[in-house]
Order: structure tokens, then sequence, then C-alpha cells
């Protein structure tokens, strides 16, 4: 089982955080907010392809996972990056199903497989 979903995409940049943003919208769940890793670190004089990170979630998931163990705190919100490397662009996001593995006394059910779905689903439809 891998720790992330990654795809590449023929978008650029620019359209790729556009258009993860969207399907996190279409998803219901809500950005909250989007860190510029290049701008952020170019302040401080180091030098980096574009990289944002696409912070989300879904309330109703995140009280639930909260309730079964409030450390599970440590991994929200969920997180998408977009970021260039040699001239591609990628889209990348945690697999929801290795909180079991972090969290296993939480009984957390089917409700990690199902997020991981929707992360995918989310990842898949922006890099059309």
């Amino acid at each position: 089982m891998d720790f992330d979903y990654t795809k590449t995409t023929a978008k650029t940049f620019d359209e790729t955080v556009q258009s993860v943003q969207d399907e996190i919208a279409k998803a219901g769940m809500r950005v909250l907010y989007v860190h510029d890793v290049e701008k952020t670190l170019g302040e401080k004089g180091f030098k980096r392809e574009p990289f944002k990170i696409i912070e989300f979630c879904n309330a109703k998931f995140a009280n639930e996972f909260l309730n079964k163990d409030i450390k599970i705190g440590l991994c929200l919100p969920c997180k998408i990056n977009v970021y260039v490397a040699d001239g591609q662009t990628f889209i990348s996001g945690m697999r929801p199903i290795v909180l079991p593995r972090f969290f296993p006394q939480a009984d957390l059910g089917e409700r990690p497989k199902e997020i991981d779905q929707i992360l995918q689903n989310i990842i898949n439809e922006s890099v059309k």
C-alpha cells in the first residue's frame, strides 16, 4: 500500500492548481488554504520550482476522525500537493487508507477507504 497517490498532468501548473480546487469543491469539501511553498521559500533565499499545498476539509469526516482519536488532528486537514519537477506537473496526496497504521487503536471502519477513493477521484479528475 502506497503512502501517496500521485499523477502527472499535461496541464500547466496554474491550471492544475485551479483544477484541484474546483474538484475539491465538486467533492463537497472546502479548500481552507493554499500554501505557496515556492514563494515562501523564495522569500528566504531558497530557489524552488512551483509548489503549492492545497489544504481542504470535510467537517463531517474530520469530526468523525477526531472523535475516534484526537491525535488524528495531526493528519488534518487533508492536503494535495501540486508541484513541478523536471518540467512536469504533478498532483500528489497522502492516502487516507494509511491512517489505521498510525492509529491502530482507533476503529476507523471503512471511512479511510471511502475518503481515499474521494481523494483519488479529485486527483484523477484534476489531471484531465
